[in-house]
């Protein structure tokens, strides 16, 4: 029987990185005085682990003699606020995640193992007399020491062993050629711009009427909890209105959290924050070292960087005195996590901004219909910025019908014309496919053998330059077979386009032009992206070509024409949130156009002119195309008329996963739920992935409210199920696609 304690004494209530949803009890040591957010060193099992304390308590269901004494407190003052520690709560519960592991998931490892909370000691480097006199226009010739002596003479003050990593990989290398030219030195005594210094606003460039409009309204409600939906179309100068917020805020010695969907934004990102302001800023994303992440994560915490620029991760890091959080690109479905802790970083930074009275901001050309839809609801207020910024005027978009055309490797003779036009204007082309290797079938042309992936339901994609054959979906390769493993005889044929293909076919059309290919295979080796993103800056590139990362955020100030060669492969879908997700690919990518005094041309090639979400886009635009979805959804009582919960569950027992959500519909049976609708449990669109089969059972209910009662009965009850032993499950609250 559980005992309360009686005595007079103090209970620590420790949330662990373990996969349960209680604290855990632990008897506090004697006269310490602490307060909750502190790491402590608790025994558990055989061993310890690092927790953080969540509360204080006088009493404990459990026997006081069987409370363990905690090891030791590892922090002095806390790690996390009362605001962080309650941003945290509140994500646990909506997102019925456990406490400990959504905790653990706001520290870097270091901090996560322990470590002491300590920013190391950094060497720092400063220009010497006769630097901050030198003309970097020496420098042509060693482009990469031109860039750091401009950032140097930019910042006008020291730049730390951190900040120079952050800004290239390769710095050690530059810095050592500027040194010996003697401009620039070690400094002994770095100084740094403090937060509570009085911030020297800086001049930003001349703003159109929609674009103060934006910055007046926001910069109104600093202090206070505010949605802004920064809707502006691409090349509108939305960074612009962020870097002028930003300026407001460091001039109330407040700082900034802004969150881009993937890394390759920061960089370029980074640079023009860099240029504009001469206080520190910090990064954070999955492609720095651990050390990184940490050193960025206590700049911020203990105020000593007034900027952090981040992805989603970046979004639990703790801030001394944050004032504004703005999120780009917010329709983004990079800012959902898809694995391990599901959560929204767009709707958690609402939450934060909630739980701190500040402004919130989110910025896109292409917002989500949630988003949309919580303008309607005065949830959110929308700052529209209709125009492209300065004397850029929006791309002509064209439908390219392919049908009954003779077609190259994917390439129309219409196509390759206009490519031809534009570079012979020496003007840039960028070719966008969202497929990377060369092809995605492997075909016997004598029996019909396909090469399939023995571990998913998916064909092998064929990589040419490495002779492989690799699944994308669980990462297994293998050679690429010289005959028919079916028949010995048979001539193998590659079918279907991928970026390396196409590369193929472009280098043989235009022999004397740069092609560079930008996806996952050709930017695996670190600070490659930079370096092509260099080259195209530069003009040392002519044709661009790539993935989903050219999408969004790039500014190629030369490139005139875009091309998206297989418009037609994302307008079929079982999932509602595909024709959106098209769409917002389209224009995101027609944005890449046009970006500078130069008109720009987006052609899209097709074998479905007529197809209604191709001609709303081109002849009514996003926002018409927007509107007819949300009249659909609200139709159909879809998300953001209703909401959503995902229960995936996988085995390698083929049986398992459905007798384990069957079970789950057993227990749901018997909850009144008058509102929520039980769909499945059926097989995923994959079904089997990686070797095991997937399965998966949605809840949808018109009362946000009702759903989460029932999560919340629902998950103890579901921990107690025999075959639950038999698989492994996730809980996706606001799934973003139903794969």
């Amino acid at each position: 029987m559980p005992a309360s304690l009686n005595a007079p004494t103090r209970i620590f209530r420790v949330a662990l990185p373990v996969p349960v949803f209680s604290l855990f009890d632990y008897l506090a040591v004697d006269n310490v005085s602490t307060c909750p957010g502190i790491r402590i060193e608790v025994p558990f099992g055989k061993a310890n682990k690092i927790g953080v304390l969540i509360e204080i308590a006088d009493e404990s269901t459990v026997a006081v003699e069987k409370l363990k004494p905690i090891v030791r407190l590892v922090d002095d003052p806390p790690l996390l606020s009362a605001t962080d520690l309650a941003l945290l709560q509140w994500v646990s519960r909506y997102y019925h995640h456990p406490l400990g592991m959504v905790v653990s998931s706001a520290f870097p490892a270091g901090l996560r193992q322990g470590k002491a909370a300590v920013l190391p000691t950094k060497k720092y480097y400063a220009l010497t007399e006769s630097g901050k006199q030198a003309n970097s226009s020496e420098l042509k010739r060693a482009p990469r020491q031109q860039s750091l002596l401009e950032l140097f003479q930019q910042q006008a003050t020291a730049l730390s062993e951190t900040e120079l990593s952050l800004w290239h990989s390769q710095w050690r290398i530059t810095i050592k050629g500027l040194i010996q030219r003697q401009w620039l030195e070690l400094a002994t005594v770095a100084t740094r711009t403090s937060l509570a210094t009085a911030y020297g606003k800086p001049v930003g460039l001349l703003c159109n009427p929609d674009q103060q409009a934006a910055i007046t309204a926001v910069g109104g409600q600093l202090g206070k909890f505010g949605v802004f939906l920064l809707d502006g179309v691409t090349g509108s100068g939305k960074t612009e209105v962020y870097m002028q917020l930003i300026a407001e805020v460091l001039a109330q010695g407040l700082q900034v959290l802004v969150l881009v969907p993937e890394i390759t934004l920061t960089p370029q990102l980074a640079d023009r924050f860099r240029q504009r302001f001469t206080i520190p800023i910090a990064l954070s994303h999955s492609g720095l070292t651990d050390t990184q992440r940490q050193t960025a994560w206590l700049q911020v915490q203990q105020g000593e960087a007034a900027i952090l620029l981040g992805t989603r991760s970046a979004l639990f890091t703790p801030f001394k005195q944050l004032g504004l959080i703005i999120l780009d690109e917010e329709h983004d479905a990079s800012f959902k996590q898809q694995e391990g802790f599901r959560f929204s970083a767009r709707d958690v930074a609402v939450m934060r901004g909630k739980l701190l009275d500040i402004p919130v901001l989110l910025g896109s050309a292409t917002p989500s219909m949630e988003s949309l839809y919580n303008v309607t609801q005065k949830r959110y207020q929308r700052l529209a910025l209709p125009n492209r910024a300065g004397s850029a005027i929006p791309p002509v978009l064209q439908l390219l019908d392919i049908r009954n055309k003779r077609v190259t490797e994917g390439l129309s003779d219409a196509l390759l014309t206009e490519i031809k036009t534009t570079l012979a204007k020496s003007e840039q082309a960028l070719l966008f496919l969202n497929r990377r290797g060369f092809a995605p079938t492997l075909i016997c042309h004598s029996c019909g053998w396909v090469a399939r992936c023995q571990r998913c339901d998916a064909n092998l994609v064929m990589h040419q330059r490495e002779q492989r054959l690799r699944c994308h979906h669980c990462a297994s390769e293998q050679a690429l077979p010289r005959q028919c493993p079916a028949c010995k005889t048979g001539e193998l044929t590659a079918l279907g386009l991928g970026t390396e293909r196409i590369e193929q076919v472009l280098n043989a059309h235009f022999p004397d032009k740069t092609v560079i290919r930008l996806d996952r295979d050709s930017t695996q080796r670190k600070g490659s992206l930079e370096e092509y993103l260099e080259q195209i800056h530069a003009g040392h590139a002519d044709i661009i070509l790539g993935t989903q990362m050219l999408a969004k955020g790039h500014h190629f100030a030369n490139v005139t024409l875009v091309a998206i060669i297989d418009v037609d492969s994302g307008l079929f879908s079982i999932d509602f949130h595909a024709t959106e997700k098209l769409a917002q690919l389209v224009v995101q990518v027609s944005g890449r156009a046009g970006r500078a005094d130069k008109p720009g041309k987006v052609i899209m090639q097709t074998r479905r002119p007529e197809h209604p979400l191709l001609t709303t886009l081109i002849n009514e635009g996003y926002h018409r195309f927007a509107q007819t979805v949300l009249d659909e959804r609200k139709t159909a009582l879809l998300p953001p008329f209703s909401y959503q919960v995902l229960l995936r569950a996988y085995a390698i027992d083929e049986n398992a996963p459905a007798n384990f959500l069957n079970a789950v519909v057993d227990l749901l049976k018997n909850k009144t739920i008058p509102h929520t609708q039980i769909l499945g449990p059926v097989s995923a669109p994959m079904a089997k992935r990686g070797g095991r089969y997937h399965y998966q059972l949605l809840l949808q209910s018109t009362r946000r409210q009702e759903l989460h009662v029932l999560l919340d009965e629902l998950m103890p009850q579901l921990e107690k199920l025999k075959t639950k032993q038999k698989v492994r499950w996730s809980l996706d609250v606001d799934p973003v696609d139903l794969y």
